[in-house]
């Protein structure tokens, strides 16, 4: 730590909130942990058959989600369509209205989940000059 301004963690050095039961995933409370307040993130870890994210939408909230499959396979559900995903893969889920779930379908699967309502007052200090040549996903 350099006088709370930053850190370097590895996974390993990162608090967890573990769980005896096998069904139950693991938890990282990266957000708690590093003091983030402009958004949330966490960390779930399970092996497969683990629940990593309950089903859900966040109407209420009005957050958009990114979900990083760091290691293993996520069966990811939205809006009822089911999609295998491996490691190293981004699931980008920006409507609030979306239903979604992730299940680990590999054993020490680990899983990054990042967001933020819309509205929080992110503003990129790229200039929009950059983003000219970049595709939208569709």
């Amino acid at each position: 730590m350099a006088g709370g301004r930053y850190w370097v963690k590895r996974l390993d050095e990162l608090p967890l909130v573990p769980t005896d039961d096998p069904a139950e995933f693991d938890w990282y409370p990266i957000q708690h942990h590093l003091g983030f307040g402009a958004f949330g993130v966490n960390g779930f870890g399970g092996d497969a058959g683990t629940v990593l994210v309950a089903e859900h939408d966040e109407r209420e909230s009005a957050q958009e989600e990114l979900y990083v499959v760091v290691e293993g396979t996520v069966t990811f559900t939205l809006d009822g369509e089911s999609r295998q995903v491996p490691s190293v893969s981004f699931v980008a889920v920006p409507d609030p209205a979306v239903t979604r779930a992730a299940v680990a379908a590999e054993d020490g699967t680990l899983l990054l989940a990042i967001g933020a309502p819309a509205g929080s007052g992110f503003e990129t200090t790229w200039n929009s000059v950059n983003f000219e040549q970049v595709p939208r996903a569709d």
